[in-house]
């Protein structure tokens, strides 16, 4: 895991800050609402806080509920098993139930089924942690 290091720029290092917040907060909502990432936005945040904050970076990267999982992430671990499959399974429900039952337009449709069989396979192809607990 990298150590944090304040930026010398105060302007670049509240403009930091406050996209760590808001993207922090876009990933919970994300947690809420199927549709929106939460992932990327955790790891966008834990990225501005490492520049901006070490005091919030350290409280991101070492939460109890998610810090092991962006640790994983950042020190090139990947994603557990059993997180992927978790992923992978809540993006084709979520999709095939948006993009069967709610989207009226087919090719719309088919787009969103194409982006999830993309993420899917970019989720699949990621390493997993050597010692996996979950």
């Amino acid at each position: 895991m990298k150590t944090p290091q304040q930026h010398p720029n105060p302007v670049i290092r509240y403009t930091l800050f406050i996209i760590g917040w808001i993207s922090f907060v876009l990933g919970m909502i994300g947690l809420l609402l199927p549709v929106v990432p939460t992932t990327p936005f955790l790891l966008l945040s834990a990225a501005c806080f490492l520049r901006s904050s070490p005091r919030f970076y350290v409280w991101l990267t070492e939460h109890r509920w998610w810090g092991r999982y962006i640790r994983y992430y950042l020190d090139g671990q990947g994603i557990p098993r059993r997180v992927k499959f978790l992923i992978i399974g809540m993006l084709w429900i979520t999709i095939l139930t948006s993009a069967l039952l709610i989207v009226k337009i087919h090719w719309l449709s088919v787009m969103m089924i194409c982006a999830a069989a993309v993420i899917s396979i970019y989720i699949a192809k990621q390493p997993e942690p050597k010692l996996d607990t979950d």
